[in-house]
């Protein structure tokens, strides 16, 4: 069975947002297609595709490589987030279903409830679930196809700190969904840029390398589950 170039493409971004792959180190097409159990073709679509979305870069002499942003560049992701996000939430607050609704809803409930035992791990897990379904709420797959990139790219080049109060952050996450629901795109576009704004100063750019590079970087030395890429 020939596994979709999509699936290789997931499995190369995991890696380099993960730090398997780091920064500047060169992506052959014959030592990726055997670590992930797959012939050239797909690995050759994916780099084109993690090219265009700027995770690889193509250099003389070189080939493929994992692109390697400047800090302006990861403050300029940071700055788009902030403008795109509360633009889904305005578009969500208009075109949202009752599904999306009832996703959201149940997001917030568990957000609480975690944040109250202070559950650090399944809040990070609840908080990009929650502004996914945000942004397709929205109704429009570019929108979401963008702020889905962006969120993987700052994943790659940030780290983020717990807030200090996981709490608060849920209730703005439960404001926005009060507006969204009454329809009031004016109010959910509002509070999602507070929202955005506030997050960004836990962010730090894991520009450092060294010790923090070796701390984020994944055990994966083991060969990919071909199964789990089929689906």
């Amino acid at each position: 069975m020939r596994i979709p170039a999509h699936s290789v493409c997931t499995a190369i971004r995991d890696d380099i947002v993960a730090g398997v792959h780091e920064r500047g180190s060169r992506l052959t097409e014959e030592l990726l297609a055997r670590r992930y159990g797959v012939s050239r073709v797909p690995v050759r679509e994916a780099l084109r595709t993690l090219e265009a979305e700027g995770f690889v870069v193509t250099r003389r002499h070189a080939g493929a490589c994992v692109a390697e942003p400047t800090e302006q560049e990861a403050a300029d992701l940071l700055e788009m987030r902030t403008l795109l996000e509360p633009l889904g939430a305005s578009r969500a607050a208009q075109r949202r279903t009752e599904a999306h609704l009832k996703v959201l809803r149940g997001l917030v409930r568990l957000g609480q409830e975690r944040a109250r035992k202070g559950s650090s791990e399944d809040l990070r897990a609840l908080d990009t679930w929650f502004h996914e379904t945000l942004a397709q709420a929205s109704g429009s797959q570019a929108l979401t196809a963008t702020l889905t990139q962006i969120r993987h790219k700052i994943a790659w080049m940030y780290t983020v700190e717990a807030p200090a109060q996981p709490v608060d952050v849920w209730a703005q996450h439960g404001a926005i969904v009060d507006a969204v629901a009454r329809g009031d795109g004016e109010r959910a576009r509002a509070l999602t840029a507070q929202h955005t704004e506030r997050s960004r100063t836990a962010h730090r750019l894991r520009f450092s390398g060294g010790a923090e590079r070796a701390d984020r970087v994944r055990t994966s030395q083991h060969a990919v589950n071909i199964s789990a890429l089929r689906h």
